[in-house]
């Protein structure tokens, strides 16, 4: 499969990235929902992530931060995001918003989506992050971000 690509959508709010992976949902949702797992994928040698804690449930939160990296996006090197879940449906469909002090608006609520669909070799993995139509520095970062995030939890879960 060739690498993800991220589309830009609805007026510049919303990003897509998808990909396959050759695990059952479960085993990906897991990933997504299991903070020490997080912590050995969603990670770059770029922003090593120092924290990740997760309250897996509907109506939990979330923290994840990096220690400093050589990636910047708007003056920040140590990036910190916080955040609740709102949909909590294993292993089909996890949202969460998501506060970042990467933001122009470090207060602004955006929202991430993980559809997980199954098929006959495994999981078709559709992320969407949207809210971002105000977010001009850090959709064009998340624009790239997203297909590394994906790259490695396909490289963790196929491992």
């Amino acid at each position: 499969m060739t690498k993800p690509e991220s589309v830009i959508i609805a007026n510049n709010d919303a990003i897509v990235t998808e990909i396959h992976i050759s695990a059952p949902p479960a085993r990906v949702f897991k990933a997504l929902t299991d903070d020490r797992e997080l912590l050995r994928w969603f990670t770059d040698d770029s922003c090593p992530v120092k924290l990740w804690q997760m309250d897996a449930r509907s109506g939990g939160s979330y923290r994840y931060a990096t220690e400093k990296g050589t990636i910047v996006v708007n003056g920040v090197t140590e990036f910190e995001c916080h955040g609740e879940i709102l949909e909590f449906d294993p292993p089909h469909l996890l949202v969460y918003t998501w506060i970042a002090n990467w933001h122009d608006d470090k207060s602004r609520r955006t929202v991430v989506r993980w559809e997980l669909t199954s098929d006959a070799a495994g999981t078709r993995v559709k992320v969407t992050h949207s809210g971002l139509a105000r977010e001009n520095v850090a959709r064009k970062d998340y624009s790239g971000g997203w297909p590394g995030v994906l790259e490695n939890l396909k490289k963790f879960v196929e491992t």
